[in-house]
């Protein structure tokens, strides 16, 4: 089956709006967008410099316009805010260039409280604190929690009268940037690190001002990669080695790019690696890159994008993923005209009892995880590995009250599967023995689901309501986790997650009523793709957007009813192979609808 095809009929997400479809009549349904797109070597038009202090016809775009007035290129930052400000009081924002700029991302939970008095008008800003924008393009954890800012402004009429303009007094003492903000005047990049075991090119996301002229782009994402990765991905990704430095700016002629690097203890092997690291970092650009060491030609790359096919970035096979569910405790395959004919890759002496299910494929092999009920009516871990087929099971020896659904990890060695399952509200790890050791987590509350991104070096988590990721390397027998970064989100009450694209997540939560959301990897991003309005989704299962697929696909289950994609229909027994929907005697829904890939 032919993947384009595919994902045109699975993607977005999923809802039904027939009577008895587990989402009340009366409620609203609401669907926005198509679903993300591969955001490797994005890049978007849009304005470019922000509005300056006099381009405002009213307050209310006056403030608009301040909260964007530090967008751009880093080194101007300060003073585009300072321009806002009355004179008198621009020494409360501190001089900073450079390296030292950050800026403070928040997104406003309500409209600027605007107040008019006699001689001065008082703002008041409600807002969600998000990240510091730094100038190498990381949105990093905030540094604040402040809930609102509160400033004045100073109306001066011209000289004609016909006009009124505004200075910004009593400023905030940090330099504000809204989310709408750098969504408008950054574009995303996606750069890549090598992981700690150099087998996997990890995604690190950026944002690069559109300011930025394009014979500079280059030479900005080189000195990222220089400056090494996100401090939350540090313990599943690693800097470039003995630290490089780039001597002056990429140059190009025609479409030949030329990066002159001083690296010490540069070898062949290595030379290559950073090859590969660059033509995924550059992925907007064709033609040749011809890497220099200290002016002495290293390395050329006669075609960038033939580079990136012949080594690409994640190992999914020639065919489209396939989906399954569970239907009377046993796990089938969902009967689709664009799905691939194929059975069960699980013995059936084996597919029975099951609650949830989770597969992976690793070269020829199929790794198969099942959630089953035992006879005590605890639930307990499945797990085998088999040549396209799974046979043979091993079973954990303890029950728990509640399993999630269980993911590999594809980054494991092939030889030694690793996978991630929440058991009774605690993460566990296992392999193909479904041997459960519990993986300690620094997290508020109980972990309620877990998600593993298609590079294997990164996780999503949803604990006590909340929302976070974290990287993850294999250590010996186990497993080490980096610091957790808490992505703060408008949702609250979260139940599930999965992975949407490279650089964002699918969940399920609240905002108001059940929804669900497409939330970035850095938590700015946040696009409403579901509103529900009764039924809270407690299962849910992606197939992430990535470079060979463009766009994500979600199944998901709500009240013990499952839905799939495009044109967003109900999963119903007729849709379950090797099953007869005429047989009156089977009345059950299927349900945990998943994805093999």
């Amino acid at each position: 089956m032919n993947r384009r095809l595919l994902t045109g009929l699975l993607g977005g997400v999923l809802l039904a709006a027939s009577a008895g479809c587990g989402i009340p009549d009366n409620t609203e349904v609401r669907v926005v967008g198509p679903g993300p797109a591969t955001e490797a070597g994005s890049s978007s038009g849009g304005p470019v410099e922000p509005p300056g202090r006099t381009a405002s016809d009213t307050e209310e775009e006056f403030v608009k316009n301040f909260l964007s007035a530090a967008a751009g290129e880093p080194d101007g930052a300060y003073d585009r805010v300072r321009q806002f400000i009355d004179s008198a009081d621009r020494s409360q924002l501190p001089v900073k260039q450079g390296s030292e700029v950050a800026l403070t991302v928040v997104r406003l939970v309500e409209q600027p409280g605007i107040v008019r008095g006699p001689d001065e008008i008082r703002v008041t800003l409600k807002v969600q604190q998000v990240g510091q924008l730094g100038a190498d393009g990381v949105l990093a954890p905030p540094e604040t929690t402040a809930a609102s800012y509160e400033f004045g402004l100073r109306p001066t009429v011209q000289e004609s009268g016909d006009e009124t303009e505004w200075f910004v007094v009593d400023p905030p003492s940090v330099p504000l940037l809204s989310v709408e903000a750098l969504e408008d005047y950054y574009t995303p990049k996606t750069i890549y690190f090598w992981s700690t075991d150099r087998r996997h090119l990890v995604p690190d996301q950026r944002y690069l001002p559109r300011a930025v002229p394009e014979d500079r782009r280059v030479s900005e994402v080189v000195r990222w990669l220089i400056g090494g990765p996100s401090n939350w991905l540090r313990k599943g990704a690693i800097p470039l080695p003995d630290r490089p430095r780039l001597i002056n700016n990429a140059t190009r002629t025609d479409d030949r790019w030329e990066v002159n690097l001083d690296m010490p203890g540069d070898d062949s092997t290595r030379l290559e690696l950073l090859g590969t690291q660059l033509a995924w970092s550059l992925a907007d650009l064709n033609g040749q890159l011809e890497l220099k060491i200290g002016n002495q030609s290293r390395l050329i790359i006669e075609d960038l994008e033939q580079r990136r096919q012949a080594l690409p970035l994640y190992q999914l096979g020639g065919e489209a993923p396939r989906v399954f569910c569970v239907y009377e405790g046993a796990v089938h395959p969902l009967n689709y005209p664009d799905q691939v004919d194929a059975p069960v890759p699980v013995a059936a002496a084996a597919n029975t009892g099951v609650v949830s299910a989770g597969f992976s494929r690793s070269g020829q092999r199929i790794l198969a995880a099942l959630v089953v009920t035992g006879g005590n009516g605890r639930q307990h871990l499945s797990a085998g590995v088999g040549i396209e087929s799974v046979a043979s099971f091993d079973r954990s020896t303890t029950g728990f009250r509640k399993v999630g659904r269980p993911v590999w990890l594809r980054s494991a060695d092939p030889q030694e599967p690793v996978g991630l399952v929440v058991a009774d509200g605690r993460l566990h790890r296992f392999d193909a023995t479904a041997d459960l050791h519990e993986v300690p987590v620094s997290v508020p509350g109980s972990v309620t689901a877990v998600a593993a991104s298609l590079d294997g070096h990164r996780l999503a988590i949803v604990a006590g309501g909340g929302l976070y990721v974290m990287s993850v390397s294999q250590e010996g027998d186990g497993l080490a986790l980096g610091s957790p970064r808490r992505l703060h989100t408008s949702l609250t009450g979260l139940t599930a997650v999965d992975w949407y694209s490279e650089n964002s997540l699918v969940v399920s939560g609240s905002k108001g009523q059940p929804a669900l959301f497409e939330i970035g990897v850095d938590g700015v991003r946040e696009t409403e793709l579901l509103r529900s309005g009764g039924a809270t989704v407690t299962h849910l299962s992606a197939y992430p957007a990535n470079p060979a697929a463009k766009f994500g696909m979600v199944m998901y289950e709500a009240n013990r009813v499952a839905y799939r994609g495009f044109p967003y229909e109900r999963i119903e027994r007729k849709h379950v192979r090797d099953v007869d929907a005429t047989d009156s005697g089977r009345s059950g829904n299927p349900t945990a609808p998943f994805f093999l890939y």
